[in-house]
């Protein structure tokens, strides 16, 4: 079809049609094209097709040489790039085309673009077909030719090393072609590599890694050949990575390439013994891998054994032991000069031997017999003053420990706590190791492994320790610095079991705690308690059923007197109560220092069950007194103890029986005292009689009434009790009543009872006497309630001195008693044995006399006397008497010479009167 007619149908027919004009291979439609489209030629022949090709692609892929010329000479652009990134260079190269290579390189070449030759890979994500794109990120044309061995694409390699390519390029790995040919194992390619006189052998990767190090470590086996051709080129046998400070060989041995890392200790003389950032030779990488043929290979070349790592300061010995690679322990002990690393210690403290010791015994022995027979010191401590035998121990490793000890391990050595290796055995619960200790003459004294081993219910291993000959007492510090036995230890702290095994190893069963060595300890050291008095005190009932099978005291006492009964009954402990009553030797007679027995104990604490299992031990124990002579109901009452009262009167105590003192007190005094009206009445139902006295002759009445207690008084008369009764002094209960000023017991008194209220005393008192002189607040009241029930009460009668109730009321300046006197009628001029009168006693003011003047409202009782109560003259024939006829007093003419009318006695013409009642009538009382 003519050139003309193609080019309109392809223009009709197709989108692309100078694309269709190439494929076709039609160069005459192609040139009518490029005259057509003259004028936007570049965009014209550089534009993509739907399959993403150029023209200039297209032509080179169906092999037009002159097509592709034309293009290129008509603006094709060579440096285009695909939808992935790659430019048409490379994307021939990835495709292996060495023909678009080639021509692609010519015409590069022939416009002298060098650059473009080596312009390296971007990505521009559209990568689906590509495997592994991130391995060609920042590849050149040279980097993508290693993954082609044809010679053809070798031509091309060599084209692009001729227009001037750096074969030194590196992609965004930092890889050159030369370290892809190694990975590609393209060794054709590789040869012509080496051959260029620019090739830099040591060039690194991102990484680090020299030509020479992907040949070593990147292939398995490590390909010898590439490495013996570098080597001999001039490539440095063991490059240093900058980031670790490793060398290759570290970075082989540690990646278990043996046989790289062998083949390479022959090149690398200079360099063979440089250490890494922290501190590590190639002989410590061997070691910690466990190669004995690279540790051999090492050692041969003289290779010092005591370097140690910065990190962890360890030697090459110190990882073989930890790792337990024995086979690598004996080749470094069987070098000369092996005795430098055997005490070696790292940044742990550790020495080989303490690294030996803590691992599996198994898998460890024999290393550490090796270390021990080449001289390792088998007592050597770490930082924490540890030796081999407490780290065994304290790892709980019997064997480790035992066979420490069969090969001469020192046991008496301390820890930095003071611990003995017996101790630490203890602490641990190893039993086997304790005995061995133990049959090699172990201390057993020092820390008390008895109690450690004990407390930690290891009774095995206390059994042990106690047959070679552990003390079962081991005094030792105890509560506020005292000294204590194990024994009161275990009470203590209520550990029943550790007790019963000391009493049955034959601990001492009846020490009591004792001061310390200067004196120190509180209350407990000077106690004297024995374990049986604490376990009295705890409760704790099978201790002490143990202890009384292996004959403990029982009537040990403390330092109050107490012996272990006395303890349980204050602590309520009736099971350890009952065992003590059983016991045959117990007496049950001994006091405390209170004079307390076990009975009165009993009851002191309401334990009455406890009470009763006494009695039935020992019947009299209800009538032991104590030291003031008060047996136990005499105390119960005075503590108003109504449970031990009732208790004492169910097993039928004598309820009259008296103190034994100089009082001799009845129970139903005492009773009376306590103002308890039900125990009163309780003790008279039990017998209690009503009318006895106490050695003052006193009756309950007059207890109750010195008490003031109104209902005792009522339930004793009830009872019938002789009201009128009079102790030693004569005196009544309303005589008691009324000196302690009790109100309610004398209403009591007066209403409930026909009591002699004017019965006078030894001294001639009666009960108001002793009113008017006991002085109290209320006095007057009484006085009142006196007059009330007694309307014609004598209140003028006068005691043996001659004293009334008015005088001896005024004397003790009760004023409203005297007030209350002078109302009822008593007389103002009475005068004692002594001459005194109310109007003649020296006081600091006469305002009270006054008063009792201005406050009569009728005329005074006269007095009546031999003498002048003013003056004191003696009545005669010639010296008549005269009364005062407002205040009754008996005066002389001289000394009743006023008159004055008392208008309020209704006396309105003047009477002879005295100065003082002159004055008081004229002026009042002030």
């Amino acid at each position: 079809m003519p050139g003309s007619l193609l080019y309109k149908l392809l223009q009709t027919k197709s989108k692309y049609p100078l694309h269709a004009a190439v494929r076709i291979m039609r160069e005459d439609v192609v040139f009518l094209y490029l005259v057509e489209n003259n004028s936007g030629l570049t965009k014209a022949v550089n534009a993509l097709d739907h399959k993403g090709e150029t023209p200039l692609e297209v032509a080179l892929k169906s092999r037009q040489p002159s097509l592709a010329r034309t293009l290129v000479e008509h603006g094709a652009d060579l440096s285009t790039k695909d939808l992935r990134g790659f430019s048409l260079l490379q994307a021939a190269i990835f495709k292996g085309d060495s023909y678009a290579a080639e021509f692609i390189i010519e015409q590069l070449e022939n416009n002298k673009n060098i650059k473009e030759l080596c312009e390296a890979i971007k990505l521009t994500g559209n990568v689906r077909d590509i495997k592994n794109p991130e391995e060609l990120e920042g590849c050149t044309a040279l980097h993508l030719i290693t993954k082609h061995n044809s010679k053809d694409m070798l031509t091309v390699a060599s084209r692009l090393l001729q227009a001037g390519i750096d074969p030194n390029l590196q992609n965004h790995r930092g890889w050159t072609a030369l370290h892809n040919c190694i990975q590609e194992r393209n060794e054709l390619l590789f040869d012509i590599l080496l051959e260029c006189q620019s090739i830099d052998l040591d060039r690194t990767t991102n990484e680090d890694d020299t030509s020479l190090c992907i040949a070593m470590k990147t292939t398995d086996p490590f390909n010898e050949l590439f490495a013996k051709k570098l080597l001999s080129k001039g490539a440095t046998p063991n490059p240093l990575y900058k980031n670790t400070g490793d060398t290759l060989l570290h970075v082989l041995i540690r990646e278990y390439k043996e046989e790289a890392a062998l083949f390479l200790i022959d090149y690398c003389k200079d360099n063979l013994m440089q250490k890494n950032k922290e501190g590590y030779s190639v002989l410590h990488e061997a070691c910690k891998v466990g190669s004995k043929n690279l540790t051999r290979a090492l050692l041969k070349t003289g290779f010092p054994v005591d370097e140690v790592t910065l990190s962890t300061g360890d030697a090459p010995i110190h990882i073989a032991v930890l790792n337990l690679y024995f086979d690598i322990v004996i080749e470094l002990l069987d070098t000369p000069n092996s005795n430098s690393q055997l005490n070696l210690k790292n940044n742990a403290n550790e020495t080989p031997l303490s690294l030996a010791i803590k691992a599996p015994f198994k898998k460890g022995k024999d290393i550490v017999l090796a270390l021990i027979k080449a001289g390792a010191n088998i007592n050597q401590c770490n930082k924490e003053g540890l030796t081999l035998l407490h780290q065994a121990i304290l790892k709980e490793d019997s064997a480790t420990a035992i066979f420490l000890l069969e090969n001469g391990a020192d046991m008496n050595i301390r820890t930095a706590n003071g611990e003995t290796p017996l101790q630490l055995s203890v602490h641990c619960r190893l039993g086997e190791v304790v005995e061995s200790l133990c049959k090699r003459g172990a201390d057993t004294s020092i820390g008390c492994p008895l109690w450690d081993a004990l407390d930690s219910d290891q009774e095995d291993v206390a059994s042990i320790l106690v047959k070679y000959g552990a003390d079962t007492d081991c005094w030792n510090s105890g509560p506020d610095n005292c000294q204590q036995t194990l024994l009161h230890r275990a009470i203590d702290h209520n550990k029943e079991d550790i007790a019963q095994f000391l009493i049955r190893s034959g601990c001492d069963l009846n020490a009591p705690r004792r001061p310390g060595p200067d004196g120190t300890g509180g209350d407990e050291a000077r106690d004297e308690c024995t374990p049986l008095h604490l376990c009295c005190q705890w409760g704790l009932e099978q201790v002490i059923q143990t202890l009384i099978e292996h004959d403990a005291d029982v009537n040990a006492r403390d330092i109050e007197g107490k012996t272990p009964i006395h303890v349980a009954i204050q602590n309520q402990h009736s099971q350890i109560i009952s065992l003590l009553l059983y016991h045959p030797n117990i007496d049950l007679n001994i006091r405390d220092k209170k004079g307390l027995t076990p009975f009165a104990t009993a009851l002191t604490f309401r334990n009455n069950k406890a009470a009763q299992a006494i009695l039935e031990r020992l019947p009299k124990a209800a009538e032991q007194c104590d030291n003031k002579g008060r047996n136990f109901l005499h105390t119960a009452i005075q503590k108003n103890d109504m449970e031990s009262i009732l208790f004492l009167m169910s097993i039928q105590v004598d309820v009259n029986s008296r103190v034994h003192d100089v009082t001799q007190t009845p129970p139903l005094h005492l009773a009376a005292v306590s103002g308890n009206e039900m125990l009163v009445r309780s003790l008279i139902l039990a017998g209690a009689r009503v009318n006895d006295t106490d050695a003052n002759r006193n009756t309950a009445l007059h207890t109750a009434a010195k008490a003031g207690h109104a209902s005792i008084i009522s339930a004793l008369l009830q009872n019938n009790i002789n009201f009128d009764a009079i102790n030693a002094d004569g005196d009544n209960a309303l005589h008691v009543a009324v000196r302690e000023g009790h109100v309610s017991v004398v209403r009591t008194l007066l209403t409930e009872c026909t009591l002699d209220a004017e019965a006078v005393n030894l001294k001639g008192r009666n009960p108001l006497h002793e009113l008017a002189r006991c002085g109290k607040d209320n006095a007057a009241t009484i006085c009142e309630l006196f007059l009330e029930c007694m309307s014609q009460y004598p209140v003028n009668n006068a005691d043996l001195d001659g004293n009334t109730p008015l005088l001896i009321a005024y004397m003790k300046g009760n004023g409203q008693l005297c007030r209350t006197l002078v109302k009822a009628g008593a007389c103002l001029g009475s005068m004692n044995k002594e001459g005194i009168t109310i109007f003649n006693y020296q006081v600091a003011t006469k305002q009270l006399l006054y008063r009792l003047l201005d406050s009569l409202t009728q005329e005074a009782p006269w007095a009546d006397k031999d003498l002048c109560l003013e003056c004191g003259t003696k009545f005669s024939l010639t010296m008549r008497k005269h009364h005062c006829r407002h205040c009754g007093r008996i005066l002389c003419n001289k000394c009743s010479d006023q008159d004055v009318p008392i208008v309020k006695f209704g006396l309105n013409k003047p009477v002879r009167v005295c100065a003082v009642c002159f004055d008081v009538l004229q002026l009042g009382a002030e």
